[in-house]
This record gives structure tokens, sequence and C-alpha cells, in this order.
């Protein structure tokens, strides 16, 4: 059986964390006096916290100096952390375990690629982490996606070759990212959306295990 590397994304592929970010980007900018919107929020998927933040205050027509911002975007995460302390298995999206109990039990490689800083707290807390052989998030990039560096890192730690990696994506600039590193991509969402990826599911419950070793076996 060849061998592949599956590389997943976090948020919105694993667990749902993007309706945090938008209680705490929403308390934020209520804070300030204006509001923030669902639509807005989507807006700011695969996006940095900084890139975040400067949407959101042109959004709200407010300016503030570098101290102010740096504050806001501590309060922001302090917000989140408080939401995801709180975060337990039933977090998991529908068939993500079963996706990664299949994978490991063809012994394929797992990886994480996530532009989160608390993508090792998350897995923790809803139980997964020992599912992935190598973590890499927010912490250990210094290039957002689309560019390739949080995938292509994640190859050289589990010693693939970007040709053999799968990666599964519920943003743009993720897909975009994947396309970028030469590798399988695999969108997560809505079709037309996601139209630049080589495969779109609507979740992990339409992938089946016989489209994964399909994957395995090319």
């Amino acid at each position: 059986m060849s061998k592949k590397a599956f590389i997943f994304d976090l948020d919105g592929v694993i667990v749902d964390t993007a309706k945090y970010h938008f209680l705490a980007w929403r308390k934020l900018a209520n804070s300030m006096g204006f509001d923030f919107t669902h639509e807005q929020n989507e807006q700011l998927k695969g996006v940095s916290r900084v890139k975040s933040l400067e949407k959101i205050l042109a959004w709200g027509n407010k300016s503030v100096s570098e101290d102010e911002f740096n504050k806001l975007m501590v309060q922001k995460n302090e917000d989140y952390l408080t939401y995801i302390e709180k975060m337990d298995a039933q977090e998991i999206l529908p068939d993500v375990a079963k996706t990664l109990d299949f994978l490991k039990e063809k012994e394929q490689h797992i990886a994480l690629g996530s532009a989160s800083k608390n993508a090792r707290m998350i897995l923790e807390k809803v139980n997964l982490l020992e599912k992935f052989d190598v973590l890499v998030d927010g912490n250990d990039v210094a290039n957002a996606k689309p560019n390739p560096e949080v995938f292509l890192n994640a190859a050289k730690q589990l010693q693939a070759n970007p040709k053999d990696c799968i990666v599964f994506e519920d943003a743009v600039a993720g897909i975009q990212a994947a396309n970028n590193a030469g590798m399988v991509s695999i969108g997560i969402g809505d079709k037309n959306t996601l139209h630049e990826a080589n495969y779109v599911f609507k979740n992990f419950t339409e992938i089946t295990t016989d489209f994964l070793s399909q994957l395995i076996d090319k």
C-alpha cells in the first residue's frame, strides 16, 4: 500500500471555531459602538488576526493607535479563549473522527496545517491530538495562506513529497495554498466558493472510505 500524507486545516474542517471567532469579534465591535455581521465574519475565514482587525476597524470607520490596536488584538484573543476553553469532543464536525480513524488504520501520515495559534489546545480539548503525527500551526509559520508555507512545512516534517499530500480545507485561501504547494486539494463546504479545489464535498459525511482508498492508491 502506498503511503500518502493527509493534511487537515482546523477551523471549519475538524471543528467549527468560526462561531467563537464571530462572538469575540462582535463583542469587540459592539464595545466600539458598531455591529459585526455573520456575512462579514465569512470574509475573515483563513485571514490572520491582524488583517481581520484591520478589516473590522475599516467596516466600523474607526482608526486607533498602534498601542490600542495591539490591546484590541489581545482582548479579542482572550475572549475567544474563554469560548474555546469550554470545547469538548461534541464539537468535532460530523464523520471527521471516522475519516481520521480510517486513515490511521491504513497507516497513512496525518498532519494539521492551520493558521490558528490555539490549534494544539483545541485538539487536546476535543481529544484528537494523538491522531496527528505532525502539527504545524500559526506559531510555526511566517506567511499566511495562500502562501503554501504551512502545508510545505507539514510535508517536510512528514518527509513526504508534496505531490503525495492531500489537503482538506474550507477556505479559498487554503485551497489556493494547497494548489500552490502542488498538492491535491479537497474543499469542505460550498462547491461554488471552493471551485478551485480538485474535489469539493459539503462535509465529511459525503467522503466515502472508497474515495479515501482511491486517494491512497493513486
